[in-house]
């Protein structure tokens, strides 16, 4: 997203450590306003920690102390923008790799782009865009597939039954990508369950216990964590050399990295990100549409009427996708209220200014994105589901700006709209969905929004 992708404090904390091993004389933001360091060696970490999350303690910086604020990690001092303005202003000439890909890969002990040419990374970011790409293209109907199992599942629901949407939708996204990564192995359900267990272990650490270092303190649950990195590894180590000099049923991603003449250790890198990171945006994207819809029945239906006029009683394919536009809107307003990816961050290359505010070389910039998707002063009414918002071009420029659509998109997330498309699609035009009454639904700010507790629904059938 703009080359400067979601992610959890963890990471920011992963980031700042690593700024201050190679940077250590770097100069404070001088002038910016906010907050003074509540303890000398943690900065305002503990203020953090009692907010829950970094996303909702910078609502609260924001509310304080305006759209451009700073806080303290340690001894660092940190910028945050919170307003699509000052995020406009911010131009860094010297633009790195994702944020995202370099902190996932810094934590699982892989090479970032930080840490090669820039050709190279260039050579590697296009390798990987074209493989999620192309397995799309070649396992479409793999997906289609997928999806119809589930909803024929729904469908055989009574409408008194509640349907838990976490647990289901997380499934399905997992049997996609492991499917679509790696091949037919994973249409074996206790593969996709091993390897799930695996996944979740992974990313949980990375959702939590970086923090406070408690995953450092804990030998069990350091372990555990280093036993299931070691586990996943070895699963896609054994397929890489399975497929190496053999033609497949299937042209998945991992055989495109292959082709394009990545080394083993690299197609083995590049298929844990898209592992761990496609299936857990790709499963929240979907549980957050799938929820917005069930508490808002006029958005439900037109979006019903645009999949009719469009796709009849037909299959939803690639090149139809594109005639589906308010299901973008859909998408692109679930993807703004539950506020899907809160929180971006670059390191400032060289010295920069927003308005009259000097950032210094080697200043920790954070993106507040779930305080700018909230912002009224861009949003009319912005806690109200409203896909028809996205009508307007300015609203687009706006959201297209924090990178959450079009070409600046992360891979991951056009993956995951793709899959929800091809989920509603097909979902909504047989199922009517209804919300659970009383049930109230938190989100949980971390990496990814997700919500606190598994989110429940039931259906009916369609006339």
């Amino acid at each position: 997203m703009l080359d400067f992708a979601i992610f959890a404090v963890t990471f920011v904390v992963i980031l700042v450590g690593a700024v201050l091993y190679l940077y250590p004389s770097s100069r404070r933001a001088s002038g910016v306003p906010g907050l003074n360091p509540t303890e000398e060696k943690d900065g305002n970490l503990q203020d953090i920690v009692n907010r829950g999350s970094l996303h909702e303690f910078l609502v609260g910086l924001h509310d304080q102390f305006g759209s451009v604020a700073s806080f303290w990690f340690g001894p660092r001092p940190v910028v945050s923008l919170g307003s699509v303005d000052k995020l406009r202003q911010h131009i860094n000439p010297n633009r790195t790799t994702d944020s995202f890909e370099t902190m996932l890969k810094s934590l699982l002990g892989y090479q970032s782009g930080t840490g090669i040419g820039g050709t190279e990374a260039m050579m590697r970011k296009k390798v990987y865009e074209g493989a999620i790409n192309k397995t799309l293209e070649n396992n479409f109907p793999v997906l289609i597939k997928l999806v119809e199992e589930l909803v024929r599942k729904w469908q055989s629901y009574p409408k008194s039954q509640h349907t838990p949407i976490c647990a289901h939708l997380l499934g399905l996204s997992m049997k996609a990508v492991t499917q679509l990564a790696m091949g037919s192995h994973f249409a074996d359900d206790s593969e996709v369950i091993r390897f799930r267990k695996n996944h979740e272990a992974i990313w949980s650490e990375i959702g939590k216990g970086y923090l406070d270092g408690s995953m450092e303190k804990s030998a069990s649950r350091k372990a555990h964590y280093e036993t299931a990195l070691a586990e996943m590894e070895s699963i896609l180590k054994s397929f890489i050399k399975e497929k190496s000099g053999r033609s497949s049923s299937m042209s998945t991603f991992m055989d495109s990295l292959q082709k394009a003449n990545l080394s083993e250790r690299q197609v083995m890198e590049e298929s844990m990100v898209f592992s761990l990171a496609g299936c857990v945006i790709t499963a929240n994207l979907c549980i957050w549409a799938v929820h917005f819809l069930s508490i808002s029945e006029a958005v439900q239906e037109k979006l019903h009427q645009e999949l009719i006029d469009v796709l009849g009683d037909a299959p939803v394919s690639l090149d139809k996708i594109p005639q589906l536009r308010y299901c973008q809107q859909v998408l692109n307003e679930t993807v703004r209220t539950a506020k899907l990816t809160p929180i971006a961050a670059r390191l400032q290359e060289v010295e920069g200014k927003v308005d009259q505010h000097v950032i210094p070389k080697e200043t920790l910039v954070i993106y507040a994105l779930g305080v700018v998707l909230q912002d009224a002063d861009t949003w009319t009414l912005p806690y109200r589901f409203n896909p028809d918002r996205f009508t307007d071009e300015a609203v687009m420029k706006s959201f297209s700006l924090l990178g959450f659509s079009g070409n600046q998109a992360c891979p991951e997330l056009r993956f995951a709209y793709t899959v929800a498309t091809v989920l509603l699609s097909t979902l909504v035009r047989k199922l009517c969905l209804h919300r659970l009454e009383g049930q109230v639904v938190e989100a949980r700010y971390e990496l990814v929004t997700t919500p606190k507790d598994d989110t429940w629904i039931t259906v009916s059938k369609r006339d």
